[in-house]
């Protein structure tokens, strides 16, 4: 996943209202912030696990001590990169997310029953 370059790796002072703007209600916004934020570190994830398995081995040598530093730069490139709730909130904010509310009714027509 390529890093972009506008989004701060840092905790950044945020008006929530911005985050209304979108649907109108800030915890809708915040919901669907979190879930592209889930998404983002599944991602970000399977990519550093990907990367990794290369060093993977089940014999103890020298080489393994060259193979380390390998591994140990991957990994602080991923800690370098932002944290994925900053990268989601850039995205929102940027009109980037695509999302769905589920509606309040059914196929027919019908109202849904509201369940609480």
């Amino acid at each position: 996943m390529k890093a972009p370059n506008n989004v701060s790796a840092s905790i950044v002072t945020r008006n929530m209202s911005e985050f209304a703007n979108e649907t109108g209600n800030v915890y809708e916004s915040i919901a669907i912030i979190s879930k592209r934020a889930n998404q983002i570190s599944v991602k970000l994830k399977e990519e550093l696990n990907g990367k990794l398995a290369e060093f993977a081995t089940t014999v103890d040598n020298l080489e393994e001590v060259f193979e380390n530093r390998e591994q140990i730069e991957i990994s602080k490139h991923y800690e370098r990169l932002p944290k994925p709730t900053n990268l989601a909130i850039e995205e929102f904010l940027e009109g980037k997310v695509h999302y769905r509310t589920p509606s309040e009714f059914d196929e027919n027509g019908n109202l849904r029953a509201i369940e609480g």
